[in-house]
Parts: C-alpha cells; sequence; structure tokens
C-alpha cells in the first residue's frame, strides 16, 4: 500500500481533530481551531495519507534567535495510528520534515520523547538521531 507524505491543508483539519486526540486523549480539538492554526501558524504539520485517509502525522517548528547563526528546528509531536505502525511512516514523515527544514537553512534539529518511549526512540536512532544529555522541567501556569 502506498502512502503519501505531504503538508497538511485545511481539508485535514476533522481527521486531525480525531488522530490528535487518540495521540493526547482528552477531548477533541475543534475543527475550526485547527484549520485557523494550519492556515495563520508557522507550524510544519505532515500528514501520511494511504487510502485517502490520514493514518499518521507530525508536527515541526523553525525559530530564529540572536544566540545561534542558523534557524532552529523542533519536531513537537509525531503520531502514527497502531494498525499503520512499523510499516516506515514515521520514518518517512521525519525525512519530509528534514526535507522541510533543509530548505529553510535549519542544520540542527532536536526531538523530545518520553523517557519510556521506546518505540519512538528506536524511529528517531535508526534516522540518526542522538540521545543527549537533557532534562526537561515542566511548570503549568494558571
Amino acid at each position: 500500500m502506498t502512502v503519501e507524505i505531504r503538508l497538511a491543508t485545511v481539508s485535514d483539519a476533522e481527521e486531525l481533530s480525531i488522530l490528535n486526540q487518540e495521540f493526547n486523549g482528552g477531548a477533541r480539538r475543534p475543527i475550526l481551531k485547527i484549520s485557523e492554526s494550519l492556515v495563520k501558524s508557522n507550524e510544519l504539520v505532515a500528514v501520511a495519507v494511504r487510502d485517502d485517509r490520514l493514518v499518521g502525522f507530525a508536527c515541526a517548528q523553525i525559530f530564529s534567535s540572536f544566540c545561534y547563526e542558523e534557524p532552529q528546528g523542533e519536531i513537537t509531536e509525531m503520531y502514527v495510528k497502531e494498525l499503520a505502525r512499523r510499516k516506515g511512516i514515521a520514518t518517512s514523515l521525519l525525512a519530509f520534515l528534514e526535507e522541510n527544514f533543509r530548505a529553510c537553512g535549519v542544520k540542527e534539529v532536536k526531538i523530545l520523547t518520553g523517557a519510556k518511549n521506546i518505540g519512538a526512540q528506536t524511529t528517531y536512532t535508526k534516522s540518526n538521531y542522538t540521545k543527549q544529555n537533557e532534562t526537561v522541567l515542566f511548570k503549568k501556569l494558571d
């Protein structure tokens, strides 16, 4: 089965809402909010399409800072439906985002994933990402 990797469009908003709920839990994100984000945001949202249905997505950010010579890239989200896993889709999503990063002058990419998410870590290391010794701290603001 062929899988197409492309940038998300507004017409993907409903399926992205469903996939995001599968991935992050909680209430579904409103389709209008997703559509607005796809139009207004600088976020790169790549989707994997098989048989005219979304089977996965990945989100990325490109940012500039006076601290760095080149723009920086970060892959912030990655999800592939359970039935579509272990078919190279996550690797294809990574490669697609990396192409977009290169086109924007990004030379280094960061990915954060859960310490216990061995499947994701394996995918990333197979794509030549290396583990770094960093600590992530989190605070919820009221």
